[in-house]
């Protein structure tokens, strides 16, 4: 909940005259808001900042990085709002985040919360088809569902929360240097639905929706069985990233390979690239990012394109060989000794090389798994 910053409706001591939250709310908004905050309205913006001992400049950004609506200087703030300011704040004075980095707190936790609420909200009542009572309106039923479900989905939220840290904290301690904490050399990957723009104009929003929610929910659980990690989802389209082009590779054609046999899902298309990305709230940023990006869009349909580089890494790794050729000339003189001849998981098929809008001239590499390798 931002606010307005401006001083206005202060007397000249500079306090701020309370008054009453607007009349016209929803008697049952006022009620769901006070079971999940816990807590009456009892400050506007100026007297929480007060009270948390900050100023109202450093508060107004603070709300406006949690994603909150301007609510001008309405008495429609708690205890809990307050607390929060403080421990911001506190964080701050103790050196132990930079006031920038402490509105980046703000806002991450803001953007992934407000969208995680949406869901949840959505998706509790859309199940209500009928209500438990005859005569009441799915309204009436959200405040019984969120008394029942609060504490539940609270103590849930925050097991996954330290599940989800302790396993950043690992791959963090892992990198061994500090410079690739930040710029780190990963695997990234887009995969993206096939003709979707077309499908939006033929199907129902209904269709529409349960499409997309598959697909999100399919790529999702495979990127995080393979090991990688899902950055988003926009739709049509998913970005995951991976800390080996072995397991980046696996995804993708797994990706591929469980929507072609989906009757209901479109065809699919990967692409890939290797290199030094820059991470920044959860997301990732750089030329490896866009590299992959513009693969996803010239990839063929249910194929996986990677970069040179990422080509590189799969033969350094021993993954995939160099080239067919010697992969051949290897297995036979394996034979010929009576050894074992070289597995690879991935075969490696070197394309044109053509320009890239931004990125110059690339050389794609088609990947697929190699002959006798189960998927």
């Amino acid at each position: 909940m931002t606010v307005d910053d401006t001083g206005s409706g202060a007397g000249e001591d500079g306090r701020v005259e309370p008054h009453a939250a607007d009349p016209s709310e929803d008697p049952l908004a006022l009620r769901l808001e006070h079971l999940i905050l816990g807590a009456e309205r009892r400050y506007t913006p100026f007297q929480a900042a007060r009270s948390a001992g900050v100023s109202m400049e450093l508060a107004s950004r603070f709300w406006r990085a949690m994603g909150f609506a301007d609510i001008g200087q309405a008495k429609a703030l708690t205890e809990a709002d307050v607390l929060a300011l403080r421990r911001l704040a506190g964080l701050v004075e103790a050196g132990l985040l930079s006031e920038a980095m402490a509105v980046q707190v703000a806002r991450s936790t803001g953007q992934t919360t407000a969208r995680l609420a949406e869901w949840q909200m959505d998706s509790f009542l859309e199940g209500l088809t009928e209500p438990p009572e005859p005569g009441m309106t799915r309204t009436e039923v959200t405040y019984p569902i969120v008394e029942l479900l609060l504490p539940e989905l609270e103590e849930f939220l925050v097991y996954v929360w330290r599940r989800q840290l302790a396993a950043s904290a690992g791959r963090v301690v892992q990198t061994g240097d500090d410079e690739e904490m930040i710029d780190r050399r990963l695997a990234v990957g887009f995969a993206d639905l096939v003709g979707f723009t077309r499908l939006t104009r033929r199907m129902e929003e209904e269709e529409l929706g349960e499409l997309v929610e598959a697909f999100e929910t399919t790529a999702a659980d495979l990127v995080a069985a393979r090991g990688g990690r899902l950055i988003k989802t926009l739709g049509d389209e998913v970005l995951y990233a991976a800390d080996d082009a072995g397991t980046a590779a696996d995804i993708a054609l797994r990706l591929v390979e469980t929507m072609a046999n989906d009757e209901t899902m479109p065809e699919l298309r990967v692409g890939m690239a290797f290199g030094t990305v820059t991470t920044r709230m959860g997301d990732v940023f750089g030329t490896t990012v866009n590299l992959a990006s513009r693969l996803t869009s010239i990839a063929p349909r249910d194929a996986v394109l990677v970069d040179s580089a990422f080509a590189q890494e799969l033969i350094r790794a021993g993954e995939a060989p160099a080239s067919e050729t010697e992969a051949a000339e290897a297995a036979a003189a394996a034979e010929k000794e009576g050894e074992e001849p070289p597995v690879y998981r991935f075969a490696l098929q070197p394309m044109w090389q053509r320009p890239v809008r931004g990125l110059g001239v690339v050389e794609p590499w088609l990947l697929a798994r190699r002959d006798g390798q189960e998927p």
